[in-house]
């Protein structure tokens, strides 16, 4: 084993360039103390090198008066409970007077009365602030500098991981990074640290075993950099000490991006069906560089077997992942396929198995045993959450956690986190307690969505309708300017990872079927289509050409038979029911003079969706149908040359045509395309379980489209 500090000049560069400096002085210069503190917090979560989502904590300890007293204290503005350090605000920091904190020792009974000092820092708090204090509180306010940073960087945890991490730590470092064996944060290791700290002033920061990385300094820019520099410092040696090839070398080739990427979207929803069953989950595939080292080694099984050492990595991964059984040399996906519920029986049991190994006596029920993350050799990774950005960030975590595995395996051994200790903090009460307080899911949590001409104003606002209510939503239309539109207005009310784009002709069936393994790949299978893409077309039956009747019928009722049926097929390999909703017209039920074309289509759509209500129903899927009515504002169909042929139609100015429509309904109001969608979700939730083949007519009444 090396043991000197040795790395040549091209590994220095290499780290040094990944791991750069972005302090702006000019901008530091304008910054007050809190600021500044935001500022390097953001500076740190935004480089997943230093640390990963929701991972680290940072802290500043500031002279500031007292609101009550007026008098100058000293109070620890620090990381609170939950959020990332990318994307912190200030009031995502906790403030707590620090001469409350000190008096806290009183207090303090021992190890096994850890979880009581949390139900202190509340008293501590400075200027009433809401944020509640995590975990982390002690270890930061107890170091004996202004500005402490945590990080987790995969290159420290890497070296704090193998099996001689002490020994390694001490010669990398050369004595100015101290070391601690594993231990839960909480009261006691504030108090360790802060001993270490003392004893040994010339440290420049301490490792924690199996865990991350402890740094501080006078200011927040000297913090900043002797934070980064020390994490160079781990890149640096493992670069130039490391041995390969990484994982003991290659044991498969990875199949090609085209097939993996294939395999993964017929995968995915046949999966999902089978872990969603008391909960849908939502699913993420990566097949990035790092993934398919690890899943086409050789160490693949034995490694994995370990689990992650860096606690935050556990908790978002579970004890381990499950390597799926497949062969990327002869691929076989029936084979694939039918092994899964083998495969998935034999892990729940292990964990159950894990579970009365380790539980306590006060110990949380058993949470679900299904995995996490799913590991298919040749073609990448999966991860599957109760909601999409869980999902991504968990198969994040796994990514740092094959980082941690394949330094320290190069370097030494390989440790993982003991079993009991892994057990302790994922059925920690106050982690059982968190969880408690987190708010009750959505209706349409866990569900995903395909909305097709998703640019136009009733797709947009059926989209905003599903996303508000919990859904993922896949928009797909003809017209790519449109759905980029759609998408910047709509990703700021659903977030970035709920809603995605595709292009695509619904009368193609090639494009259709690459819009559905889109939504596999994006978010693990499909719940409920919303087939809303829309054409329309006026004209006395003696000018309808061929061209005009055929081009109706193609994107009206072939194109929403080849949607329907693709995400059939993918509803019957999910095997957890849905909900199939067609935007038809109210001319599907009552026909208009010009516009045969148009409301032949409209009718054939009806039809088949009756049609599919039938077969679907013994699989528990269910199909409706929403009439709307001239629905003109935000339509892109009214805009065109649709609205001048109605008016023609009709003998009336074009400008005038919604007015003409409002006072031709019974209820005297013009439809709007959030009422339509507001008729979807109805469709789309649980509160119409018990309708299927269904119409809902929303014209603002209508006397000749009343169903009969």
């Amino acid at each position: 084993m090396t043991t000197a500090f040795s790395p040549d000049l091209a590994s220095a560069r290499a780290g040094a360039q990944r791991i750069a400096s972005a302090w702006d002085d000019a901008h530091a210069a304008t910054l007050d103390q809190p600021q500044l503190l935001l500022y390097r917090s953001n500076l740190l979560g935004a480089d997943k090198e230093i640390t990963n989502f929701g991972g680290g904590n940072t802290s500043a300890k500031i002279v500031m008066p007292d609101p009550l007293s007026g008098e100058q204290v000293e109070v620890l503005w620090v990381k609170g409970s939950g959020g990332d350090l990318g994307s912190i605000k200030l009031d995502g920091f906790s403030t707590l007077y620090m001469d409350r904190l000190n008096a806290l020792r009183r207090r303090y009974r021992g190890l096994e009365h850890e979880d009581e000092m949390v139900g202190y820092l509340p008293h501590c708090t400075f200027n009433l602030n809401t944020r509640a204090a995590s975990i982390d509180t002690p270890l930061h306010a107890y170091i004996p500098h202004r500005h402490v940073d945590h990080m987790h960087p995969d290159a420290v945890i890497a070296i704090a991981a193998c099996k001689n991490s002490r020994a390694l730590t001490a010669s990398i470092f050369e004595g100015e990074l101290g070391w601690l064996p594993w231990q839960r944060p909480g009261y006691d290791l504030g108090l360790k640290l802060q001993a270490m700290v003392s004893e040994q002033p010339a440290l420049k920061g301490i490792m924690l075993e199996g865990h991350g990385l402890f740094t501080w300094g006078d200011t927040a820019k000297s913090c900043y950099e002797n934070t980064l520099n020390i994490i160079r410092r781990a890149d640096a040696w493992l670069a130039a000490n490391g041995r390969t090839p990484a994982f003991g070398g290659a044991r498969h080739a990875a199949l090609p991006q085209q097939e993996r990427a294939s395999l993964a979207a017929r995968l995915m929803p046949v999966l999902r069906g089978k872990i969603s069953k008391g909960e849908y989950k939502l699913g993420h595939f990566d097949d990035s560089a790092a993934v398919l080292e690890f899943v086409c080694s050789q160490e693949l099984q034995a490694l994995a077997a370990l689990g992650t050492s860096c606690p935050d990595h556990f908790l978002r991964t579970k004890i381990r992942p499950l390597v799926l059984d497949f062969n990327p040399d002869a691929p076989d996906f029936d084979a694939l396929a039918a092994s899964l519920d083998a495969a998935l029986e034999a892990y729940r049991q292990d964990y159950a198995a894990y579970y009365q190994r380790c539980a306590r006596a006060n110990s949380p029920a058993m949470r679900d045993p299904n995995p996490v993350i799913y590991l298919i050799p040749g073609v990448g990774m999966l991860s599957f959450a109760k909601d999409k950005a869980t999902a991504r960030i968990a198969g994040e975590f796994y990514v740092n956690a094959v980082n941690v595995m394949r330094g320290a395996n190069s370097v030494d051994t390989y440790v993982g986190l003991p079993e009991q200790e892994a057990f302790d903090i994922e059925y920690w009460l106050l982690e059982e307690a968190k969880l408690q307080r987190m708010p009750k899911p959505k209706s349409l949590a866990g569900r995903v969505a395909l909305v097709t001409g998703g640019g136009g104003g009733i797709g947009q606002a059926v989209a905003r309708q599903l996303l508000a209510e919990g859904a993922c939503v896949m928009l797909t239309d003809i017209d790519q300017a449109a759905i980029d539109s759609a998408y910047g207005g709509l990703v700021k009310h659903g977030g970035a990872d709920a809603i995605a784009t595709v292009r695509a002709d619904i009368t193609s069936e090639a494009d259709v079927k690459r819009v559905l393994d889109s939504v596999a790949l994006r978010f693990g299978g499909v719940d409920l289509l919303v087939s809303n893409a829309g054409i329309a077309s006026a004209s006395p039956l003696q000018d309808t050409s061929l061209a005009v009747w055929q081009h109706n019928l193609s994107v009206l009722a072939t194109g929403y038979f080849l949607v329907s049926r693709t995400a059939y097929s993918s509803m019957l390999a999910q095997g957890l029911g849905g909900s199939i909703i067609y935007v038809a017209s109210k001319n599907g039920l009552v026909a208009s003079a010009g516009a045969s074309a148009y409301c032949t289509a409209k009718a054939a759509e009806i039809h088949l969706a009756r049609c599919i209500a039938l077969e679907g129903a013994p699989y528990g899927i269910r199909v409706n149908v929403v009439n709307p009515d001239a629905v003109i504002r935000g339509s892109r169909i009214w805009d065109g040359k649709w609205k001048e042929e109605r008016a023609a139609s009709n003998k009336i100015e074009a400008d005038n045509i919604e007015e003409f429509y409002r006072q031709r309904s019974l209820l005297k109001r013009s439809v709007l395309p959030e009422d339509i969608a507001e008729a979807v979700y109805f469709f789309a939730s649980e509160k119409s379980a018990k309708s299927t083949g269904n119409i809902l007519n929303v014209d603002a009444g209508n006397a000749a489209a009343f169903t009969r």
